[in-house]
């Protein structure tokens, strides 16, 4: 049960994160000041932040044109739950939720 909760935990903090950064990116954009590398977007999108990311895209209408993120994120969160559910499914590896 504890390693359950330290999962949901990171995925709740690195959404967050990418939902920030997204939002960061956008009002540095505005400013024409330095900007978030691209990478560091994808980076985080990555290593579970996708969710998070997508939906700061759209919330604060940034990178929504640009079709390398309105492509790659969803795709990506699409990757990433294959993983999860195939982790979970795949009655080789025996891993309980619960």
């Amino acid at each position: 049960m504890v390693t359950i909760t330290w999962i949901i935990s990171y995925l709740v903090a690195v959404n967050l994160i990418g939902f920030l950064v997204m939002g960061m990116d956008k009002a540095r954009a505005k400013k024409h000041a330095w900007r978030i590398p691209e990478s560091v977007l994808f980076f985080v999108a990555v290593i579970f932040g996708s969710l998070g990311s997508i939906v700061g895209m759209y919330v604060f209408r940034h990178k929504t044109r640009h079709k390398a993120f309105k492509w790659s994120m969803p795709i990506i969160l699409i990757l990433q739950i294959a993983l999860v559910l195939f982790l979970i499914f795949y009655p080789g590896l025996n891993i309980e939720i619960m």
